[in-house]
């Protein structure tokens, strides 16, 4: 398949296109995997199912390594499974936008395979060194989950190892499957608490030929909030809207990603939209970025409490937030309440979970108040993994 068009760059003007790929940035520090006595990177899904056979004690799993403090710290690991001999792409059907690949794979090394058929798979959280298997555990995404969706949405068939060394499918390998549980979506965010994932099957998307930019400055949290139900309200087809928040303050950047013609109508629109101090501009470098330092926590609300969100963040802290989905990551001071800042934002479905701290993570109460689905999860989890071998007390109440 050939390659499409790229249109030349020309930022002189409202509504100027971009043809680079936005590339990843830098994210936030990672925890340390916890210290087992053993470390085994099997390299097929036979070799995963052979060892959760044959051993009886805990078993963590992890790929590349960069969303370890996503979930609370492990209570016990007798085995650190690495994933990342898992590093196949099985099959790739470039005409029917699908590609298997195991759980090992890097994202940023498929996205350069597709990317020579004029393909992509349309998930970009920032972490460098992401495995498939790593961002579908962690239920990973960035910015473009506006127009595409989470790994929830993208993911369409899953093999997985469980605790008694079964292997287990689920889903197909075309777009429309719909036969039987989807299974795929149970492992997405289960942190490994549920099984092994050894292998995903994605749709694919074509690579969108241009990108553009429209940045506008933001003077309070009233005026974040008005953009963003503006743009939510409107006719264009953004594939983000992010905001870059700190001191009170920041600037909300609208990506379209589409043909020429398509991105410099939408971003004049979106500049008359927004009114003044709106105007065409490169993509900035703090897009996509995960905040660091202190202590990080992950946001999640209903979209049109984002003023109240910022408003109940304290002093000194900073982040960004993908204003029309109701998710943002942002740093805090180390000594904020975690317990204040969660009760403030709850009357708007919110939660803030840690993703990362400077130091003291395991005294951290990580996910906050059980949810009342809580006892479905842990049925859930007792059906999938009776004698609580894996990754044990990452999850949310301590299973």
């Amino acid at each position: 398949m050939t390659a499409p068009h790229r249109a030349r760059p020309d930022t002189a003007q409202a509504g100027a296109v971009r043809s680079e790929t936005v590339e990843p940035v830098a994210a936030a520090e990672v925890a340390e995997p916890p210290t087992a006595a053993e470390t085994v990177e099997p390299a097929t899904a036979a070799e995963v199912a052979e060892i959760l056979r044959s051993t009886t004690g805990t078993v963590v799993p992890v790929g590349g390594g960069t969303k370890t403090g996503w979930a609370a710290p492990a209570t016990s690991c007798d085995l650190l499974l690495r994933t990342a001999g898992l590093g196949r792409v099985v099959e790739y059907a470039p005409g029917d936008l699908v590609v298997v690949a195991e759980a090992g794979v890097p994202l940023a090394d498929l996205q350069r395979q597709l990317a020579e058929h004029g393909q992509t798979l349309a998930l970009d959280p920032p972490e460098a060194g992401a495995t498939l298997g790593g961002i579908v555990s962690a239920n990973a995404s960035g910015p473009r989950r506006l127009r595409y969706g989470t790994a929830r949405d993208l993911l369409i068939g899953i093999t997985v190892a469980l605790a008694d060394g079964t292997l287990a499918r689920s889903g197909g390998k075309v777009v429309k499957n719909v036969a039987g549980y989807d299974l795929g979506k149970l492992y997405t965010g289960a942190h490994g608490g549920l099984g092994v994932l050894v292998s995903t099957t994605w749709r694919l998307h074509p690579l969108p030929p241009v990108t553009g930019a429209v940045t506008v400055p933001v003077q309070d949290s009233a005026e974040a909030g008005r953009y963003a139900a503006l743009l939510a309200r409107s006719t264009l087809t953004p594939t983000a809207v992010e905001l870059n928040w700190s001191s009170r303050a920041g600037e909300l950047t609208v990506l379209f990603e589409s043909s020429a013609a398509s991105v410099r109508a939408q971003s004049r629109a979106a500049i008359a939209l927004l009114g003044a101090g709106a105007h065409a501009d490169e993509v900035p470098g703090w897009f996509g970025a995960r905040p660091t330092g202190g202590l990080v926590l992950r946001l999640a609300h209903e979209p049109f409490a984002l003023p109240r969100v910022l408003d109940a963040l304290p002093d000194g802290a900073s982040g960004t937030a993908s204003a029309c989905t109701g998710v943002a990551y942002v740093a805090v001071p180390t000594d904020t309440d975690l317990a204040a800042l969660r009760a403030s934002i709850a009357p708007y479905d919110g939660s803030a979970v840690v993703i990362a701290a400077d130091d003291a993570r395991d005294a951290l109460d990580h996910w906050g108040p059980v949810a009342d689905s809580f006892d479905l999860m842990t049925r859930v989890k007792d059906r999938f993994d009776p004698e609580r071998r894996l990754s044990p007390g990452r999850l949310l109440g301590g299973l």
